[in-house]
């Protein structure tokens, strides 16, 4: 699915938020329909990781740019759950 990726900080980018962003669309729809699931904020660091498993497989296929995307990625995410947890 991903061998015909072109080696882009902006594919990786694009592949880095998309990917988790939809894990987290389904985690918290989850969170808020299933109650003891209400306080398990460490799924949504569990869809966030999800990149490094991306980005080690980019990293295989030496495709460098796409991984330093989804390391981009990933930081983004990481400032955005931060921001989360603090105006929780």
């Amino acid at each position: 699915m991903f061998k015909n990726v072109k080696n882009s900080v902006l594919i990786g980018l694009g592949i880095g938020v998309s990917v988790p962003g939809v894990l987290i669309v389904g985690v918290w729809y989850l969170m808020h329909k299933i109650a003891f699931l209400a306080k398990a904020d460490l799924l949504l660091i569990g869809c966030i990781a999800v990149n490094a498993i991306l980005m080690h497989y980019f990293f295989k296929q030496d495709k460098e740019n796409v991984g330093r995307g989804i390391i981009s990625a990933t930081f983004l995410w990481a400032f955005v759950f931060f921001f989360y947890k603090v105006s929780k």
